[in-house]
């Protein structure tokens, strides 16, 4: 599946938007997905379970959508592309952060729901978006 021709996208800017209106960080870049007309809304609920690091804080939500979309253009069981793309953009992240891991992440934040968590987190959603961006509308 491709991205259509002339479509740019622009997960940074749709992604914490709706983190802000209250959709977890693994559905705001979903529903950016969503709003951007690359996938149908089923897609969201999908990425529902990538929400807190899995509910156990362990992988970022937003690493995991931004995967998780990788995968919905690139992923073919005999090419390893979106498996090159996955590795891209772990490294990218973690070069930044030196981690995905929910829990290491917000370890600062002793409230999971505070609204400095909050903040905190719009940054990781827009940093793994900003890197999901550019790597699609590179390919």
């Amino acid at each position: 599946m491709a991205i259509k021709e002339g479509v740019k996208v622009n997960f940074k800017e749709l992604a914490p938007k709706y983190f802000m209106q209250g959709y977890s960080c693994s559905e705001s870049v979903a529903m950016a997905a969503f709003e951007m007309g690359l996938v149908d809304k089923r897609f969201v609920s999908v990425a529902t379970s990538f929400s807190g690091g899995m509910s156990s804080r362990c992988l970022c939500g937003a690493v995991a959508a931004s995967q998780m979309v990788l995968g919905y253009f690139h992923g073919e069981f005999e090419d390893d592309t979106a498996r090159n793309l996955a590795k891209e953009l772990y490294e990218r992240f973690t070069a930044i952060h030196k981690v995905t891991c929910c829990r290491v992440l917000t370890k600062d934040f002793a409230d999971f729901h505070s609204s400095e968590r909050k903040k905190h987190c719009v940054q990781m959603i827009e940093d793994a978006t900003s890197i999901l961006d550019d790597m699609l509308n590179r390919n």
